[in-house]
């Protein structure tokens, strides 16, 4: 089948949607499709279109329906699309969808309660790492990968950081690019005043699992969260997880993980800072929690999901 992928542009930055664009593509590429990756419609015409963002590609859902009437469309829900709540955009597109697909079983709720019965939950896998893991060295390092936006709450940690006892070794290491200029004099600020924090800037995708496979915990700070890609990431490449209880992260990671703190709370966040740092046990019990949570981002999970949807969607036609 022809199927095209539509995904809101970030100006080059390094998003998870484009990287999750590209990961889809590639996958159903591997089952034979004929797959391509655009910003837009612009007059294309598929047998499936695959849209993410359904707030931000309304417009695209609604010009493909309109032009391809015999066409399936399948709406992926990214973290803005469905918290707090669904806006009435991303309503139109999922109302015009064949199939919606959730990253994270908790995704579901969110979705009105007469759309569910076209929701499927796909988490994503993460491809083999083909770097390096390194976590020796003097220092405690801690990394977060967010780009510098509200949603993100990206400062939250450096804010944390500042709070540990004198006696840490704690370094956080942020890899995240500008999108919302606002936050660029506040990392400049922190860098200069906080020695424990350093701003890496954008980082390629690779570089970013690097980074991730360099340090012994991966902080997620945000305030809403779709599916939190970069879990899987670490997870793939056994670094633990802290981050703030939101439903896209609860979601991957179970309501009893450990490593949960209040959305906002730079105390609490320092607290398992602290205690990831001096406690071995409690590290130990992350380490196996994760481990165990493994199998759900392996690729080819991931891979047969989108296929069997495809397949689907194939033989409804027949």
């Amino acid at each position: 089948m022809r199927i095209l992928i539509v995904t809101p542009s970030a100006d080059g930055a390094p998003t998870g949607n484009v990287a999750s664009a590209e990961q889809w593509r590639m996958a159903l590429a591997s089952a034979g499709h004929e797959v391509e990756v655009r910003s837009g419609v612009d007059g294309e015409t598929a047998d499936v279109l695959i849209a993410l963002n359904a707030e931000k590609s309304r417009a695209e859902v609604e010009a493909f329906r309109e032009r391809v009437p015999g066409g399936k469309v399948v709406v992926a829900l990214t973290g803005t699309d469905i918290y707090p709540e669904p806006a009435p955009g991303a309503l139109d597109s999922m109302r015009w969808a064949d199939r919606l697909v959730a990253l994270q079983p908790k995704a579901a709720e969110q979705v009105p309660p007469e759309l569910r019965p076209k929701v499927s939950v796909i988490v994503q896998g993460v491809t083999d790492f083909g770097g390096e893991l390194g976590r020796g060295g003097d220092t405690f390092d801690v990394a977060l990968v967010a780009n510098l936006r509200e949603v993100k709450d990206p400062l939250l940690a450096a804010a944390a950081a500042r709070l540990v006892p004198a006696g840490s070794k704690l370094r956080l290491r942020h890899a995240g690019a500008v999108l919302d200029e606002r936050y660029r004099r506040l990392a400049e600020q922190e860098l200069v005043e906080n020695p424990r924090y350093e701003w890496l800037g954008a980082l390629a995708p690779e570089a970013a699992r690097q980074l991730i496979a360099e340090c012994k915990l991966l902080v997620l700070t945000s305030r809403s969260e779709g599916a939190g890609r970069v879990v899987g990431e670490a997870i793939s490449v056994g670094v633990p997880v802290l981050s703030t209880r939101v439903d896209g992260v609860v979601g991957l990671l179970g309501e009893g993980y450990p490593g949960f703190f209040p959305v906002g709370d730079d105390g609490a966040l320092a607290e398992l800072l602290n205690r990831a740092e001096n406690d071995a046990t409690f590290m130990a019990d992350l380490h196996d929690r994760c481990r165990a949570l493994a199998p759900q981002f392996e690729p080819g999970r991931e891979r047969r999901a989108w296929s069997q949807l495809i397949d689907e969607l194939a033989g409804e036609d027949r």
